[in-house]
């Protein structure tokens, strides 16, 4: 058997915590309003039913909205736990890390590589770092 689908695991993680469509919006409003990412009734039923599949800010906001990894609900053979996924290392993060890592998931390619080189930009002024050889 192939891959699940995004549709699937929808229904799954629905069926078993007995979720409605209504349901899943009512849940999704907190980060929707945080991040600026829409999800209507209309999103939902077309992933659900298979014709449209999430593109990455809204397969952040289902992710974080039924307290899932994105991985498990694009279908690969990961656990559908959010904290395995995106674990910080044990004492370092005061919430700022997995906000940081929220937050980067919702940019485009484009956006994503111009925060990595500001990033750099700041720290070569700090001096030599191990991320400077990538």
């Amino acid at each position: 058997m192939g891959r699940a689908t995004t549709a699937q695991r929808l229904r799954e993680v629905m069926e078993k915590r007995k979720l409605r469509q209504v349901d899943v919006l009512e849940l999704a409003q907190p980060f929707s309003d945080k991040y600026g990412v829409k999800l209507n009734k209309n999103d939902l039923s077309q992933y659900l039913s298979g014709k449209v599949q999430p593109k990455q800010d809204k397969l952040t906001l289902l992710g974080l909205t039924l307290n899932v990894s994105e991985g498990w609900l694009m279908g690969f053979d990961v656990s559908p736990d959010r904290a395995t996924e995106n674990a910080p290392v044990p004492g370092q993060d005061d919430g700022r890390v997995t906000e940081c890592m929220e937050l980067f998931s919702l940019l485009s390619d484009t956006e994503k590589d111009l925060i990595i080189r500001q990033i750099r930009g700041i720290l070569q002024t700090k001096g030599p770092h191990p991320a400077d050889d990538r």
